[in-house]
Parts: C-alpha cells; structure tokens; sequence
C-alpha cells in the first residue's frame, strides 16, 4: 500500500496542485504555480527516504510553502467579498475571472487543503503521532487532502464559477452548483474533524462530502461536458464525472462501515480503487479538462 498511495501523493504535488493553481488564478496565482515543483519535488522525494531527520526536513520545506499557499485565502475571501459589495452597488455584473460566494469559498478551501496534508506528512516523517493518531493515519491524510481537499474543493469552484458566468443548461442547475460548492469544503471540514470526534461524526462528514461530488459529477455530465469543444475534452469530463458515483460511493460504504461495524473495505483495498479511481480517474481527468476548457 505504501508504494501506491506515494504514487498518488507525487502526482497530486508534482502536477495536481501548480495545474489547479493555474485554473483558480492564471495571473494572481501564476509565480506559486510556476515555482511550486520546488518544493513539491521535496516534499515526493522525502515519502521515497526512511523516516527520519532527512525526510522530515524535506517534508518541512514542502509544509512552508505549502501554509505559504494557505495564507492567500483569507485575503482572497476579503476581496471577494469586497468586489461583491462594489459590484452590488453599482449594480454590475463581476468580471468572468472574478470568483465570488460559494465558488470563492470552495477555491479558497482548495488553496488551504494542502497545508493540512503537509502537516500530516511532516508528523509522519518524523515518526510523530501527531494528535495522538497512528502513522499509517496520517499518511493517508497527505493524499485526502490533496485529492479529497484540495482537487475535490477546486473542481466543485470551477463547476460553480461556470454556472455564474454561463447560462444553466438545466433548471436548477446554478442552485446544485452552489450546494456543490459549499458542501465540498463542508464535508471535508466534517471529515477532518470526524477524526477527533468519532467515526460517526466522520460518517457524517462523508455523507456531506458525497452529495456534493455527486453533484459535481452530474453538473460536470450534465451541463459542462456537452459544451467541451473537442471528444478529448468531452471524455476527460465524462469519465471524471463517471468514476466519482463509484469512488464516493465506497467512501460512504467504508464510514459506514467503521461507523457501524458492517463488512467494509480495508484501507489497503480503499487506496487500490477509491484512492487510485479519485487521483486518475477523477482528479487528473478533471485537471486535463478544465484547463483545455480555459486555453483561448
């Protein structure tokens, strides 16, 4: 399991996370988006070494610029709001790069998810069982927030941003979205707090964070893959939106499981189809799409 889910975890460092950047902010995020290998490159160099003082410095490196990351969120969420009055008033439409309301508070969420799976590593690579959780936790949660966190909360802001800057293709469409985008972030959040709770608070959590990737999967299917200008893009959309009903379905089926006790995946099994399916079938889709979508 480890080979695989540090397999997974370059991926969302190395490409993942600078691609998504580009998408969230093609100017404001452009120089963290460029300069971010550096330290990713780090930070998927130290999950290969033993753990360790060499290991946990390089995960540190990766974790300061990671809460680098973070910090751009609340200034964001500032300004967001700020334009949102400004436009308000002047009774004027945002400009289409600007993200306002759910969709900023998704996006922001995104920017901030990989901070949380750094301070994970940087405990795991130290051999710390930080908050008292065992090692093998906090590994898995170096991928979850990359994926569950940070690409999960970025996609569920582009499909709500699309619904702001287009016309809906459906009734309803643009009301899904927001759920979409607040309960992304909100189900991650319960997720993480499950953690110190118990297992049904984190089932709980699961629950919120499903609903609302299902709806990024049938908004993605539904509305924004029949406008994709070529099949490529139209595939990628299609199959991102597919494999999210199957690997949040297993992820509803292993909280309930440990929630109640019922026959449920182990988490060897959980890394092999739920984490794989979400990184490739899902998250790297996912990115390809959208940032064919976004080139003029």
């Amino acid at each position: 399991m480890t080979v695989l889910v540090n397999l997974i975890v370059t991926l969302g460092m190395l490409y993942v996370v600078p691609a998504g950047l580009r998408l969230i902010d093609p100017a404001g995020l452009r120089t963290a988006a460029r300069l971010w290998p550096v330290p990713a490159a780090l930070g998927a160099l130290c999950l290969w070494l033993p753990r360790g003082i060499p290991a946990t410095v390089l995960a540190a490196l990766y974790a300061a610029a990671a809460l680098a990351l973070a910090t751009r969120a609340p200034a964001r969420l500032l300004e967001a709001r700020r334009r949102s009055r400004a436009d308000g008033s002047a009774g004027g439409a945002p400009p289409r790069t600007t993200v306002s309301g759910p969709a900023e508070v998704a996006v922001c969420t995104a920017l901030v998810s990989p901070s949380i799976a750094a301070t994970a590593l940087v405990a795991e690579r130290a051999g710390y069982r930080l908050f008292g959780f065992d090692l093998d936790i906090l590994a898995l949660t170096v991928p979850h927030f990359h994926f569950a966190g940070f690409t999960a909360a970025l996609v569920a802001g582009l499909v709500c941003r699309a619904g702001a800057t287009a016309p809906a293709i459906a009734p309803g469409s643009a009301t899904l979205s927001r759920w979409a985008a607040y309960s992304v972030p909100g189900g991650t959040l319960l997720v993480l707090l499950g953690y110190f709770v118990d297992d049904w608070a984190e089932l709980a959590g699961a629950v919120v964070l499903t609903t609302g990737m299902w709806a990024v999967a049938l908004l993605t299917w539904r509305d924004i893959r029949p406008g994709a200008r070529d099949r490529t893009t139209g595939a990628l959309l299609g199959t991102s939106a597919a494999v999210l009903v199957a690997t949040m379905l297993l992820a509803l089926w292993w909280a309930a499981g440990e929630a109640t006790g019922i026959t449920h995946p182990t988490l060897t099994w959980m890394a092999a189809t739920h984490g794989l399916g979400n990184a490739l079938g899902f998250a790297l889709c996912s990115v390809l799409a959208w940032r064919r979508l976004t080139v003029d």
